[in-house]
């Protein structure tokens, strides 16, 4: 499974939107995405990959996980994916 497909297609879902409209550049914010679309992407993209990403839905700017845009987003489940099969 392709990381970034995957990714974007969960994202997509939560902004109701095509996949292909969601950029590696794009922001959850400028694609519609709210706190609670974020915490059902985060779960989508943790059951799909079987990971747990290091993220507090409390307080989003003290978590680890980088959200600033899809393109972080997908390299840190890249990261998270890599280091499970290690």
């Amino acid at each position: 499974m392709d990381v970034e497909t995957k990714v974007r297609e969960i994202i997509a879902e939560q902004a109701m939107l095509d996949p292909q409209d969601v950029q590696m550049d794009s922001t959850l914010e400028s694609l519609g995405v709210d706190s609670l679309g974020l915490v059902e992407s985060i779960f989508a993209i943790e059951e799909a990959f079987d990971i747990t990403i290091p993220f507090n839905a409390n307080n989003p700017s003290e978590s680890d996980f980088d959200i600033t845009s899809v393109a972080t987003i997908v390299a840190g489940i890249r990261k998270l994916v890599d280091e499970k099969v290690s």
